[in-house]
């Protein structure tokens, strides 16, 4: 191991920390939670300012590091699903929105070409919320109670960026796809 792995090595940490998440949830531990959720946003951080300063990215870490995070937010969305504090219908649909978009691009880049993905705006706002609501969610229950209006409101932005992000996805890569099948 050299100095350039060093951030796909906290990606992968980042995602065995997985683990205590869904237990400690699971346990009702929701302060330990909020600590690892922490340490856990502190690690994406590092990994990526380390990449780009020192120029240590790599094909690799361009899929740990998101991976890492869409572990930890699934992970944590089943779980709190699980424990009946966020609505079923949405768990699944998030779930269903992540499967429909691996699924294009594994089909993208096995069929047209090798994928070079970005998130978009509205996906980068579809995670925001999600974390949001997850974290509201573990402050209501653990350490706070927060306005019941509050953690609806993340619900609803939840399922309107989940639903806009996951069209947004397949509108743009399905021209792409189309595009490119053209050129052939």
């Amino acid at each position: 191991m050299n100095a350039r792995d060093i951030p796909n090595l906290i990606s992968v940490i980042r995602i065995f920390l997985t683990i205590p998440v869904v237990w400690l949830l699971l346990e009702h531990r929701f302060g330990w939670v909020l600590f690892l959720f922490a340490l856990a946003g502190l690690s994406d951080g590092l990994d990526g300012f380390l990449a780009k300063r020192y120029g240590w990215q790599s094909r690799l870490g361009g899929l740990l590091d998101p991976l890492a995070d869409k572990v930890l937010l699934v992970s944590s969305f089943l779980s709190l699903g699980w424990l009946g504090f966020l609505p079923v219908w949405l768990v699944l649909l998030v779930i269903l929105r992540d499967l429909v978009i691996v699924t294009g691009a594994l089909v993208y880049n096995f069929t047209i070409e090798e994928l070079e993905a970005s998130p978009s705006l509205i996906s980068k706002f579809n995670t925001l919320v999600q974390i949001l609501l997850v974290l509201a969610v573990v402050l209501d229950r653990g350490l706070l109670g927060l306005p019941q209006v509050l953690i609806e409101t993340l619900v609803w932005l939840t399922l309107l960026s989940t639903l806009l992000s996951g069209g947004d996805y397949v509108w743009e890569w399905g021209h792409k796809a189309a595009r490119e099948r053209r050129r052939d």
